[in-house]
């Protein structure tokens, strides 16, 4: 992605800078696929982000290539199970009843709006999450940070869907839980390219850094047999 000069300069007059990370070593890595699930992906859908479909690639490539290279890949999804009871806010003033009783029946678990698209290359030993709200890491939304933990990542490419929303809330909240939190441009999805290139520029202004899936690529370090993870 290139960013306008402006940002460039705030960003480097900040950090020294524009891009802090020479070397992503794999063992401490891992890629966090947000809301790649047919509710937010497959047309007919209320929350459908058409422009998802066409990260389907990038995303397979960047979690083959990072899997190969020993790290870790986390699919995370939304589900809408009682969520009129715990985010009642949500449910019951920012949506209206029609709009929040079709996400509460389509995004359930077991409704194939729960699903992953099919086109995505998921693997038995990748780590799946289940999410309540917008953020993975928002307290109580998720088991992600514990398992990240566990398995000693303190670095995340975060790609999926909608950029500006669940990607960047669990990108922003992984950077407060001191995780080095990078968004991968061509990785993400927004409904428009004016959301997704705004979203990016606040984050890349003060929160992390911006990648594209073959500059991730290329700063990889593989890990070491006794590194890889379980």
């Amino acid at each position: 992605m290139e960013f306008p000069q402006w940002v460039k300069d705030r960003v480097v007059a900040r950090q020294g800078r524009l891009h802090p990370y020479d070397e992503l070593p794999a063992a401490r890595l891992a890629v966090v696929v947000v809301d790649m699930q047919q509710y937010f992906t497959l047309p007919g859908y209320q929350g459908e982000c058409a422009p998802a479909r066409g990260i389907i690639a990038p995303i397979n490539r960047l979690c083959d290539a990072v899997r190969a290279a020993g790290g870790t890949i986390v699919w995370v999804q939304t589900a809408s199970d009682n969520a009129d009871s715990f985010w009642s806010h949500h449910h019951r003033v920012m949506l209206t009843p029609e709009r929040s009783a079709k996400r509460l029946e389509t995004l359930r678990r077991g409704s194939p709006g729960f699903a992953l698209h099919p086109d995505l290359r998921a693997h038995d030993s990748d780590l799946r999450v289940v999410k309540r709200f917008y953020s993975a890491m928002a307290p109580g939304s998720s088991e992600l940070e514990p398992l990240l933990r566990g398995r000693g990542v303190d670095t995340l490419l975060i790609a999926g869907t909608v950029t500006n929303v669940c990607c960047e809330s669990t990108a922003r909240d992984a950077m407060m839980r001191d995780f080095r939190s990078i968004m991968v441009d061509d990785a993400l999805a927004a409904v428009t390219p004016a959301e997704h290139e705004h979203a990016l520029h606040g984050w890349i202004l003060f929160f992390g850094d911006v990648l594209s899936v073959d500059e991730a690529t290329a700063r990889l370090r593989p890990a070491r047999p006794a590194e890889k993870a379980a």
